[in-house]
C-alpha cells in the first residue's frame, strides 16, 4: 500500500512529526531550499518581464533525486515547510520538481509541532498560496537586482569583494547616521539641585521641580549657587501631598521582533542565536522517554493572537499555581499591528504539561534559558496587573522653588511575581520605594542641600535589541529577516560590534556615503519600508509582482547609469601628505585598502612602503606606530614589532618590506592538547579568541582570556578570565569538570 509523502524543510522537524503519523506516512526533509537564481549571473531576464532562471542548488541534487523517487510511490503529498513567505517558495520549488510525478499536491501548515498541531494540519490541507510565493519571488529578484547591478560598481570605484544590500545598506546607514549624530553633538551642561531631608527618623531626597511654577532648567554653576543660597536655612513647607493607586500591565507575548529584543537585554544573546534556538524549540527537542517534541509554536510571527485553547490553559495554570487574586475575570486581550498576519499565532508553550523545570534536564543551558524567557513572557502575559501606591510630595521652601519627592511602594506584584519585561522605562517612583508617612503640617529637617553639574548625553550607539527596535519601527525588513540583516552588516565588515554596541567601520561609512550620494532613493529608510509594503501588498494578492518590480526598477536604471560616470573613484584616489617615505625619500599618500585608509610610498610599485594611520577629527594624520618586542626575527636577526591585520594581532618582522617573516601573536600559555602555544586572534566579528599556533594541525581554541596561574583546585596548568554583564569579571578554571571559581580582583 503507498504511503502518504510528507515533506518538510528540516530533518529535526521531519523527525518529531513522523513520530505523530505513524506508518501511513513516509516524511522527508528537502534541508532548506532546493533551487534558487543562479549564484554566478544575475539570472533574471529584466527585458521579458523579470522572468527568474532557477536551477537547482549545489549540492542538493541528491536530496531532490530522492524526494521524486519517493513521490512517485506515494498516494498523495503534502508539502509542509515553515509557514511564511520562504516556507511558501520551499513548497512551491519542490512541488516543480515533483510535478512529473502527476500526483496531488497540497500545501499544509504546522504551526506547533505536537501531535494535535500536526493532526490537525494533515487533516486541513489546502492549495499552494500564489500571492505568497509571488511576494517571496519579488523579494529575491528586487535583491538581486540591487546585488548584482550595485555591487560590481563598488568593485571598480573602491575595491573587489565589497557588496551592497537593499536592505543590508540601509541597516547600515541607520548606524552610519547614528554615529554622525554622536560625533555632532555638543554637550550642554545643566544643574540638579537635591535636598537631603529627613522626617519621621526617615532620611529621603527632594529634588528641585519647578521655579515660578514652571519646569527647573538651571543652566550655570552661579545660578545653582544662588538657588541654594535662597532656600538654605529656608523650613521645606510641605504644600501638596498626593497619594494614587498605579498599575503596571504585562507585556503581550513574544512575537519574533520583541523575543530578539528581550533574549538581546535578558540572555545576551544574539539576533541570530535566538532564532536559531527557537527554531530548535519549535521543530522539536529530544526530552527523554517522550522523544522529540515541539515546545513552542512557530517563532516567526508578528501576530499578537493567542488560541482559545492556549488561553484556558495557561488561565488554569495561574489559578491552580498562583491563585485567583493573579487571575484576571477575564482574558487579557492584545492588538498586533495592522500589518501582522492573524493566521498566525504569538510565540507561546505548545503545552503547559511541559513547563521550564520539568524540560531542564534534557535542554542545554541557553536552549533551556530561551524556552523559561518565552514561558514565563506568557503565563505572565494573562496575569493580573501589578499595583503600586504612589506618593509624590511637594516642598516649598519659598514660594518660587518648588521640590518634588516622588516614592512607590509595590502593593500587589501580579504579573512581576513571575516576570517584568525590561524593555518598559521604569519610572523614577518605582525606583524610589517607601516614603515616611507625612501630612501637611510636617516640617522636615534639612541636613544638606547639594547642586550639581550634569552634561547631556548624545544618543546612544545602536545594541542588537535597540537595532531591531529601530528596524522595525522604520519598516525596513521583517521581522524573519532581522537577524539575517544583523549578521550580514557584520560579515562585510562595514559595523563592528563594542562593548556589544554596533559602530560603523572606516568602510562602512564611506560606502554608505557613496550608496546615499548616487541612489538617493534606493537607500533611503522611507523608500526601502515603501517596498515592504509593496511586497505585502504582494502577499495580500492586491499588487501584481511584475508592475511593483517595473515600478523600481526604472528609476534605479538612470540612477545606475548616472553613478557609473559620477560616482568617486576611491581606488585612484591619493591624498597627498607632507609626510616623507625614509626608504626612498619620495613623499607618501593616503590610499584606501582592504582595511580603510593607510600611507603608501608614491613611488609605488618601486617602493611599497606602507604604515598604519588614525585620521583624527581635524583631518590630522596620525602614524600608528608598530610595538616592537625585543624577539628577534629568525630569518634576519631584526626586532619582531607587533602589527594588526584581519585576524587581528601578529608579530611580524620590523625589517619589511626587506623581510617578510610573520608569526601568530603569542600569549606565552601552553596548549594543552600539544607541544604548541596559544596565540591571540580575531574572529570575522571582531571578537578576540584564543588559539593553538600550530594551526591547523591543532584545533584547540577558547573565547575566555587564558591567565598563566594554574588552578588551585585541579591543577589545571591555566585559569581563564570571563566576563558576563550579571556575574562581571571572574577568574574560571577552563576543566569543565572542576568548577573553580573566583572574583577577578
Amino acid at each position: 500500500m503507498s504511503k502518504v509523502l510528507v515533506i518538510v524543510e528540516s530533518p529535526a522537524k521531519a523527525k518529531t512529526i513522523k513520530k505523530y503519523l505513524g506508518g501511513d506516512f513516509e516524511v522527508k526533509a528537502s534541508v532548506g531550499h532546493i533551487r534558487d537564481l543562479p549564484p554566478k549571473r544575475l539570472g533574471v531576464d529584466v527585458a521579458h518581464n523579470f522572468a527568474p532562471e532557477y536551477e537547482i542548488i549545489s549540492g542538493k541534487a541528491k536530496v531532490v533525486k530522492e524526494i521524486v523517487a519517493a513521490g512517485k510511490k506515494s498516494s498523495k503529498i503534502l508539502l509542509g515547510p515553515d509557514p511564511d513567505r520562504e516556507g511558501e517558495a520551499i513548497a512551491w520549488h519542490i512541488a516543480h520538481e515533483l510535478k512529473p510525478t502527476k500526483k496531488q499536491i497540497k500545501r499544509v501548515l504546522f504551526h506547533e509541532i505536537t501531535k494535535r498541531g500536526v493532526l490537525d494540519a494533515i487533516e486541513h490541507p489546502r492549495e499552494l498560496d500564489k500571492d505568497k510565493f509571488e511576494s517571496q519571488q519579488a523579494r529575491r529578484i528586487l535583491d538581486r537586482l540591487v546585488g548584482y547591478k550595485v555591487s560590481p560598481l563598488l568593485w571598480k570605484k573602491v575595491r573587489r569583494g565589497l557588496s551592497a544590500g537593499r536592505v543590508q545598506s540601509v541597516a547600515v546607514k541607520l548606524i552610519v547616521d547614528r554615529e554622525n549624530e554622536i560625533n555632532a553633538f555638543k554637550p550642554e551642561e545643566y544643574w540638579s539641585i537635591t535636598a537631603e531631608l529627613e522626617a519621621r527618623g526617615v532620611p529621603f531626597q527632594s529634588k528641585l521641580a519647578k521655579i515660578d511654577g514652571e519646569k527647573a532648567d538651571v543652566k550655570t554653576r552661579d545660578d545653582a549657587e544662588k538657588i541654594v543660597k535662597e532656600v538654605k536655612g529656608k523650613p521645606f513647607l510641605i504644600t501638596e501631598i498626593a497619594r494614587k493607586e498605579r498599575k503596571r500591565n504585562p507585556a503581550p507575548p513574544f512575537i519574533t521582533s520583541t523575543i530578539q529584543q528581550e533574549a538581546a537585554r535578558k540572555l545576551h544573546f544574539t539576533a541570530k542565536k535566538t532564532m536559531m534556538l527557537a527554531q530548535r524549540l519549535y521543530e522539536g527537542v529530544e526530552v527523554g522517554k517522550e522523544g522529540p517534541i515541539g515546545l513552542i509554536t512557530y517563532m516567526r510571527t508578528d501576530s499578537v493572537r493567542i488560541a482559545d485553547q492556549a488561553i484556558g490553559e495557561v488561565r488554569s495554570l495561574i489559578k491552580d499555581k498562583y491563585g485567583t487574586d493573579y487571575l484576571p475575570d477575564s482574558k487579557n486581550v492584545y492588538k498586533s499591528k495592522a500589518s501582522a498576519q492573524e493566521a498566525h499565532e504569538a510565540i507561546r508553550p505548545t503545552s503547559f504539561d511541559h513547563p521550564p523545570e520539568l524540560v531542564k534536564p534534557h535542554l542545554e543551558k541557553d536552549l533551556f534559558r530561551l524556552y523559561q524567557l518565552i514561558w514565563n513572557r506568557f503565563v505572565a502575559c494573562q496575569m493580573n496587573p501589578a499595583i503600586y501606591d504612589q506618593t509624590s510630595i511637594d516642598f516649598n521652601p519659598t514660594p518660587k522653588y518648588t521640590f518634588r519627592t516622588t516614592g512607590s511602594v509595590l502593593k500587589f506584584p501580579g504579573f512581576m511575581a513571575l516576570y517584568i519585561d525590561e524593555s518598559e522605562e521604569q519610572g523614577e517612583e518605582e525606583k524610589e520605594g517607601e516614603l515616611p508617612l507625612l501630612e501637611k503640617s510636617d516640617t522636615p529637617k534639612t541636613k544638606e542641600i547639594v547642586p550639581e553639574q550634569h552634561f547631556t548625553q548624545p544618543p546612544p550607539r545602536f545594541s542588537e535589541a535597540s537595532l531591531v527596535k529601530e528596524l522595525e519601527a522604520n519598516g525596513i525588513g521583517r521581522p524573519s529577516t532581522y537577524a539575517s540583516i544583523i549578521s550580514t552588516i557584520q560579515d562585510k565588515e562595514y559595523v563592528t560590534k563594542k562593548e556589544n554596541n554596533f559602530e560603523p567601520t572606516e568602510l562602512g561609512t564611506l560606502v554608505t556615503d557613496l550608496l546615499v550620494e548616487n541612489f538617493p532613493d534606493l537607500f533611503n529608510v522611507e523608500f526601502t519600508a515603501g517596498m515592504e509594503e509593496q511586497l505585502d501588498e504582494i502577499e495580500r494578492g492586491k499588487l501584481d509582482w511584475h508592475k511593483a518590480l517595473k515600478n523600481f526598477y526604472n528609476p534605479f536604471e538612470k540612477d545606475l547609469a548616472k553613478a557609473e560616470k559620477v560616482m568617486r573613484n576611491v581606488k585612484r584616489e591619493e591624498q597627498k601628505t607632507d609626510i616623507t617615505c625614509e626608504l626612498c625619500e619620495k613623499p607618501m599618500v593616503i590610499k584606501w585598502g582592504k582595511r580603510g585608509q593607510f600611507l603608501a610610498c608614491s613611488g609605488y610599485p618601486a617602493c611599497v612602503n606602507t604604515k598604519n594611520i588614525a585620521i583624527q577629527k581635524g583631518g590630522e594624520v596620525e602614524i600608528v606606530k608598530d610595538e616592537v618586542t625585543e624577539e628577534k626575527c629568525p630569518k634576519c636577526g631584526k626586532p619582531l614589532a607587533v602589527k594588526r591585520g584581519k585576524f587581528g594581532r601578529f608579530l611580524a618582522c620590523s625589517g619589511f618590506p626587506g623581510c617578510n617573516f610573520t608569526k601568530p601573536f603569542s600569549i606565552g600559555i601552553k596548549c594543552t592538547k600539544c607541544d604548541g602555544t596559544l596565540a591571540e586572534r580575531q574572529s570575522r566579528r571582531g571578537k578576540i579568541f584564543y588559539s593553538c599556533d600550530r594551526y591547523p594541525k591543532c584545533d584547540f581554541a577558547l573565547w575566555d582570556r587564558p591567565i598563566d596561574e594554574p588552578c588551585p583546585q585541579c591543577k589545571h596548568p591555566f585559569l581563564t578570565e570571563k566576563f558576563s554583564k550579571t556575574d562581571g569579571k571572574k577568574i574560571i578554571c577552563p576543566n569543565k569538570d572542576c568548577g573553580y571559581k573566583r572574583d577577578a580582583d
